[in-house]
């Protein structure tokens, strides 16, 4: 398995440049919870989870699944996607369209080795 949620919070609080009261206060601002500093460096430090109703508030506060932040790393089966244009008659659009699906699908591809 991944990453504790304690680890996923701290990364995700320290990416956006916050300390763990401005998290609590700008959570308790948008969401109307009751955080404090301290709930928060418990969970940082593993010495408790989040309640599932503040770990979906964090999720939500952060933009990230609530897999990705309780560290379920969900694996998915390779998509095979043919296109398949020999005997079809595209645009010059249509083509271009389908090279940057292609290279968009390698990126992807490129992010999980």
């Amino acid at each position: 398995m991944g990453k504790g949620i304690g680890k996923k919070i701290r990364e995700l609080r320290d990416k956006e440049k916050l300390s763990q009261s401005e998290l609590a206060e700008r959570m308790n601002k948008k969401f109307k919870t009751n955080l404090n500093k301290g709930m928060i460096s418990k969970w940082e430090n593993e010495l408790g989870d989040p309640s599932l109703e503040s770990a979906r508030y964090l999720a939500l506060f952060f933009n990230v699944s609530l897999d990705y932040l309780i560290g379920h790393e969900v694996k998915q089966e390779p998509i095979t996607i043919a296109a398949h244009h020999d005997d079809e008659d595209w645009t010059e659009e249509e083509l271009k369209d389908i090279e940057k699906f292609k290279a968009y699908v390698r990126s992807i591809r490129n992010k999980e080795k």
